[in-house]
């Protein structure tokens, strides 16, 4: 195979990182999501005939860290050595190949961060000031009061609080017409192109201030070598792991690693840390003499579906949970295929049940069952090369079989990922598609069509293993018992284009992939998660760092006592748009059996509206009723579909839910509510 011939110096080289995960807290499905993505890309770049190193790890240390040690009554290293290896053991769990798993306490970053500030102290990059604005806790940021939005952090949405101390700053003013021009200059740099122009219209074109580089009113972080009062800003100390994980030095003696893997192809990171990896770590780059990385790619978060994600009321959802009910590939495949490419996903029990039965119970398991099944019962297990003469829907078959790979690659390399794995069910559900057509049982039943019948297995045995050979970047486990159920090994890209490569093939029984599911069954041990959750959120006692400690999720404005909610003020009231809407029409939202999709009329104006009503409601009941809408909410897409504003409603304690309707029936649509 032209791949397994090529040397590691021969190999084209790809850098790919993740963010690190902060030591906070366990990550859920949201903060894994990343790591499971990561490692897809890696995968298929190795398939590709890359040498790749794939690097990943945690950030560990600031002020959120110190506090939650502080409320835990161990020293911050013992609390984040066991998150630290929580981490590794979920990232380990969901089979992310990483080359490396950096710690930003291994003594290595370490010594390395402190000498990096120093090269920055003596070359003029950074002073010694004062600091006074308004500081977020969980996201270790400073801001100026036109910098909050609606008083709170522009980048979780949590409190702030007013700060002063002395601090140093860097020179962030020095680089930024330099970041301008390689921006301007390197389109592909900043991905998706939203982020690139929020990068450059909200902060860059503005005007850069210098940035806070190290702390006086904690301890836990990496101490300024030359002013022991002072620590390293946790984003200066985290940013660098991507150099340090690789050898780099600041004496220029950086290791062979550093040498042959620097710049980064790709930094993976969440979309809400965009300014972090694009602005900051580039200028500090520039500062230290280092080439940039190429592209940095600001991946959209993935939402509970039912609301925002709190332990107390147990609906936060983890990796291994979701592991241990549907099996590690099925969570793979759910987070890699239904994540939009720049637009938010949504996941819940749910959905993932729906999915596993729609898609790898019907059309992959049910793929493979059946035709080993009928090799096994037509010819004993074993099928030849073609042996008649081809018929109509083969050559077509074919062909669209040896198609795929392209495709799949095409959309691999632009990190379409979910497009790449559609590509990958197209070729499984036009397999099942030529069972249909051909009709092997039939076939079976005249002995003068053997010769046809075999032909027509070993066709679908082809097509299955190239399918095989193109799913073990995403669903390694699978791709490998499906090849090993037909006697083969993973296929290059070059031969997966390739129809008819095995002379014969020779199939073993295994039991079902992907057996069916019903969801009901799951519910008491879902309930158990839950219970556990909440059991365990009314023993914990917060902290205030708590507020705001999961990016990605809405839990990241939940209040750190719970449920609590914080007193607001008339305007704060006032800021929130409320109108009755008439639905005009409304349907079921496909695979879903949460949401219903309404068309809402606010006076002359109609809009989409997707609501998690689909429970207590159904499409008819709700057409004609005039609701109470929230109308300022920023768009957003839930399975696919647009939603526009917000429907209100009642809950009590039993789950029982009310809709806020009007008790005028000639209340015109539109009507704002006061």
């Amino acid at each position: 195979m032209a791949n397994e011939k090529q040397t590691n110096k021969t190999k084209p080289k790809y850098y790919i990182t993740t963010a690190i995960a902060y030591t906070s807290g366990k990550p859920h499905i949201g903060n894994t999501y990343e790591a499971v993505l990561a490692d897809a890309i890696a995968r298929f770049k190795r398939k590709e005939g890359y040498d790749v190193r794939f690097q990943t790890g945690t950030d560990e240390h600031g002020q959120k860290i110190e506090d939650k040690a502080k409320a835990a009554g161990v020293t911050p290293k013992q609390y984040v050595d066991k998150t630290a290896a929580e981490i590794k053991r979920i990232w380990d769990l969901m089979g992310t190949s990483y080359d490396k798993f950096i710690r930003t306490t291994d003594g290595g970053h370490e010594a390395e961060v402190a000498k990096i500030f120093k090269k920055f102290y003596d070359q003029g990059d950074i002073y010694k000031g004062y600091y006074e604005g308004m500081y977020c806790t969980p996201c270790e940021s400073f801001w100026t009061e036109s910098q909050l939005a609606d008083g709170k952090c522009p980048d979780c949405g949590g409190e702030v609080k007013p700060a002063k101390e002395e601090a140093y700053f860097f020179k962030m003013g020095k680089y930024a017409d330099r970041l301008i021009e390689h921006i301007n200059s390197h389109p592909e740099f900043i991905q998706p192109v939203s982020r690139k122009n929020e990068m450059m219209n909200n902060f860059l074109l503005k005007g850069l201030q210098d940035l806070c580089v190290s702390r006086t009113s904690f301890k836990w972080g990496i101490p300024v070598d030359f002013d022991k009062k002072h620590v390293v800003y946790v984003w200066l100390d985290a940013l660098t792991n991507y150099i340090t994980g690789l050898g780099y030095r600041t004496d220029g003696n950086s290791g062979e690693d550093y040498k042959k893997y620097w710049p980064a192809d790709l930094h993976l990171i969440g979309k809400d840390i965009i300014r972090f990896h694009t602005i900051y770590w580039p200028i500090f780059l520039m500062a230290l003499g280092e080439p940039l990385p190429k592209q940095v790619f600001g991946h959209p978060w993935l939402l509970q579906g039912d609301g925002k994600m709190s332990k107390s009321k147990g609906n936060v959802i983890y990796a291994d949970d979701l592991a241990r009910l549907f099996g590690v590939d099925a969570v793979r495949f759910f987070v890699l295929h239904e994540m939009p490419f720049d637009n938010d996903g949504q996941i819940s029990w749910e959905l993932v049940a729906e999915r596993y039965n729609s898609e790898l119970a019907n059309v992959l398991g049910n793929l493979v069952s059946r035709t080993v099944a009928m090799i096994v019962k037509y010819f004993g297990g074993r099928v030849q090369r073609a042996a008649a003469q081809e018929e109509a829907p083969d050559a077509e078959f074919k062909e669209t079989i040896a198609g795929v790979a392209a495709k799949v690659k095409t959309k691999a390399d632009s990190l379409h990922i979910a497009d790449a794995i559609t590509e990958i069910f197209t070729l499984f559900r036009r397999a099942n598609k030529y069972i249909d057509e051909t009709m092997p049982w039939a076939l079976a039943k005249d002995e003068g069509k053997k010769a046809r019948l075999n032909d027509v297995l070993y066709n679908l045995s082809e097509a299955i293993q190239t399918g095989a050979s193109l799913l073990d970047s995403f669903m390694p486990e699978t791709s490998a018992k499906i090849l090993s159920a037909f006697g083969g090994e993973s296929r290059t890209l070059e031969e997966c284009a390739c129809f008819g490569l095995a002379d014969s093939v020779t199939v073993t029984p295994v039991p079902a992939l992907f057996a069916r599911i019903d969801f009901k069954t799951l519910e008491p041990e879902i309930e158990k998660i839950r219970a556990a959750q909440i059991a365990a959120a009314e023993k914990t006692v917060s902290s205030p760092a708590d507020v705001a400690s999961n990016a990605g999720t809405e839990e990241k404005r939940e209040k750190a006592d719970g449920d609590a909610y914080p007193e607001i003020s008339i305007d704060d009231f006032a800021k929130v748009k409320l109108q009755v809407g008439e639905i005009v029409a409304c349907e079921k939202v496909p695979k879903s059996s949460k949401l219903l999709h309404e068309t809402v009329r606010f006076g002359s104006e109609t809009r989409s509206v997707v609501s998690g009503i689909a429970k207590h409601y159904t499409p008819e009941e709700m057409v004609g009723k005039k609701v109470v809408f929230v109308t300022n909410l920023k768009p957003v897409r839930l399975c696919g579909i647009v939603s526009e504003g917000m429907i209100l409603a009642a809950e009590d304690e039993d789950g029982t839910l009310s809709l806020v309707v009007s008790d005028k029936p000639d209340l015109k649509s539109g009507a704002g509510i006061r």
